[in-house]
This record gives C-alpha cells, structure tokens and sequence, in this order.
C-alpha cells in the first residue's frame, strides 16, 4: 500500500506536535517532513516526547517542499506565515491541509481561484474538532426557529486572532440561514462590551488561560433560550478530522472551506 507523504508546517508548534504523534501512528501515512522557525536541526519524534522517527526539523521551507516532495502539507502556524508559506505550497503543487486562521475572505477567494486554475487540493478549515463542526451545524439550523444568537468563544492567551474562525463561520450560517436587520437598544459603557457584530450577530472572544477551544452559541426566543456548547479539552480533539482531511486531499484536487463539506452532512 503507498502511503500518503506527510509535511507538517508549524511543526514544533502544539498542534503541530500532537500532529506528528498521530501522524505516525497511521499505517497509511508517512511523515517525510517537518518545517518550523524554532526546534531546528532537533528530530521531529525526540520533540514530541516520542522515539526518533530520522524526520529533522528544517527551516527551509522551499528547499524541503522541492526534496522532499510530500502529497499533503499541513499548515498550523499563523497568518502572516500562512501567507509567506501558500506561494510556495501553489509554486510546487502540494495538496494542502490549512489549519491556520487568519485569511480574509478575499485572501480565501484568491487561494481557492489559484487552486483551481493549478488544479491543488485544499481544504481550509477553522476547526477540526468534528464536535465542533457538529455545534456549527445544529446552531445553522436552530436560527431558523430562534429570534437572535449570540456568541461566545473561549481561547488560550496564545491565540493570535480574535474572533475564532470558528465564531466567524458559525455567524456566517447562522446570518445565511436567517439574516435579519437587529437595532441596538443598549448604551455600552464601556466602548466594546457588546462585542463585535457580524451582522445580527454579536461576537464575544475569551483569551483564558485553562481553556484549548470552546464556544457557545446563545439563542433568545419568546421566553426561552438555547444553548449550544462545544468544547475542546485537549489538541488530540482535533485530530479525528485533521486525518479525515489529509486522506481527502491525498487523493483530490478540490477546494473545500469547512470540515463539514467533506463529512457529507
């Protein structure tokens, strides 16, 4: 059986180190290269609290795309590396896994136009966390039966953005779902405690310690509301999905934003 070759950017990074544990795990994949800008020189497994596996980190991230020669990149580093690292991943044809948020919607039309024109692989996602995908699902389609939603979302201090992308694509179904005009009655006090606003929806972030991931989408109706939590307690929960998109990609040249479009939901 071939196995799919495996590159992680962002490698020494949490999710890149959980990566590589999983990764090498799987008797369909073959981890051929870690790239990341600390940890060089140092082998990938040793990093990780595991066996040597002879895969080095490399900071060389075009020389080791051109040696190497992986079927899919995994991308977990942070926006302006994303964006250094897509023209090298598009100069070199590689299917790509992209865990990174960050991306503008223009910057995600420009990626999926270049994709397809090179016929590349790509899924971008904002959570691999299936439970996740699920939580944005079931908020889509409450909205139809609810007044208004709010969310709120819960990070480590380390988490660059804010909101989440997952926050940003949950309002985006939530509004493509049920988008309507919202007034504003309340007086902020203080400039920002309403959150940000994505059309009729209000958006919370928490930078935490203690917290991975989590968020909550708050539904008001006629004297009632609902709650839709997901939480993440470890890396390792996103892991499930990250496989799923690695075997997609090893064998397709689409585009797909979302987990959920190749869960088939």
């Amino acid at each position: 059986m071939k196995k799919i070759r495996v590159m992680i950017t962002g490698v020494a990074g949490k999710m890149g180190q959980e990566l590589v544990r999983t990764v090498t795990q799987q008797k369909d994949m073959l981890l051929v290269a870690g790239c990341d800008i600390s940890q060089v020189g140092k082998d990938t497994g040793e990093m990780c609290g595991i066996d040597a596996i002879g895969v080095i980190v490399e900071m060389n991230l075009e020389v080791t795309l051109r040696e190497l020669k992986p079927d899919v990149v995994c991308d977990f580093t942070y926006g302006e590396a994303l964006r250094k690292n897509l023209p090298l991943y598009l100069e070199n044809r590689v299917n790509m896994v992209i865990g990174t948020t960050g991306l503008t919607p223009e910057e995600l039309k420009k990626l999926e136009d270049e994709c397809k024109q090179r016929e590349i692989g790509c899924l971008v996602a904002p959570n691999f966390a299936i439970g996740a995908v699920l939580m944005m699902q079931f908020a889509q389609k409450a909205s139809q039966y609810m007044e208004r939603a709010e969310i709120i979302e819960f990070h480590h201090p380390q988490k660059k953005d804010a909101p989440s992308g997952t926050a940003i694509k949950t309002a985006e179904g939530i509004i493509e779902a049920k988008d309507q005009a919202y007034e504003e009655k309340s007086f902020e006090l203080l400039p920002g405690s309403r959150g940000g606003h994505l059309g009729s929806v209000n958006i919370h972030s928490v930078r935490l310690s203690g917290f991975v991931a989590s968020q909550e989408v708050i539904f008001g109706g006629e004297g009632q509301t609902l709650i839709i939590r997901h939480d993440s307690l470890s890396r390792s929960s996103f892991m499930p999905g990250i496989l799923m998109a690695i075997r997609k990609m090893a064998k397709s040249k689409q585009f797909y934003y979302g987990l959920d479009k190749i869960m088939k939901l």
